[in-house]
C-alpha cells in the first residue's frame, strides 16, 4: 500500500453516490438566536443510551453557536421540503426569516413543521473528524409522522421508490 490519499474531487463524487435522508439541526446562540443548517451527514447511533450524529463543517457561519450549546433539534425532512434544505444550506446569517418553525416541546428550539421526524437532544459529545466536527445528541424526544420522506442522491433532491 502506499499511502496515497483519495483525490478530494474522486472522494466528494464516490460520497455523491451514497443516498441519504436531509435534515436540518438547530440550536440557539448564547444570545438565543436560532441557528441552524443542512445535514445529509446525520445516522443513528445507539439505542442504549438513544444517540444520533450529524456532521457540521468547521468553516459553517453556525459553528461557534453548536459549539457552546447545550442542545439541538433535528428535523428529518418530507418530500416537498427541498427548498427549505436549500434554504438552510445557504451561506446567510440569519436563516429563519421566512421560514415557519414550531418549538421543541422539550428544548423550545426550532423544527421544521410538516418534517418527517423531529428530534429534540441534549448535546452529549463534540468528535473531532477533519474538516467537520462530529455532534453526538441523546435523544430526549422523537416525534414521527406518516410523510413520504426527502432523499439526497447524486446532488439531486428525489423519492422513495420500492422495489
Amino acid at each position: 500500500m502506499s499511502g496515497a490519499v483519495v483525490d478530494a474531487v474522486d472522494f466528494r463524487n464516490a460520497m455523491a453516490h451514497f443516498a441519504s435522508g436531509v435534515t436540518v439541526v438547530t440550536t440557539r446562540d448564547p444570545d438565543g438566536r436560532p441557528q441552524g443548517f443542512t445535514a445529509s451527514a446525520f445516522s443513528s447511533l445507539s439505542l442504549e443510551p438513544p444517540l444520533v450524529l450529524v456532521c457540521l463543517e468547521k468553516r459553517a457561519q453556525c459553528y461557534s453557536a453548536f459549539m457552546a450549546a447545550p442542545q439541538m433539534a433535528i428535523s428529518i425532512l418530507a418530500l416537498g421540503q427541498a427548498d427549505i434544505a436549500q434554504h438552510f444550506a445557504r451561506k446567510q446569517a440569519d436563516k429563519f426569516t421566512g421560514v415557519a418553525t414550531v418549538p421543541g416541546a422539550i428544548t423550545g428550539l426550532p423544527l421544521i413543521p410538516g418534517a418527517l421526524v423531529h428530534l429534540e437532544c441534549r448535546l452529549y459529545a463534540r468528535l473531532e473528524g477533519g474538516d467537520h466536527t462530529i455532534l453526538v445528541g441523546e435523544v430526549l424526544r422523537a416525534e414521527t409522522a406518516e410523510r413520504e420522506p426527502l432523499l439526497y442522491y447524486n446532488r439531486q433532491f428525489g423519492r422513495f421508490v420500492s422495489v
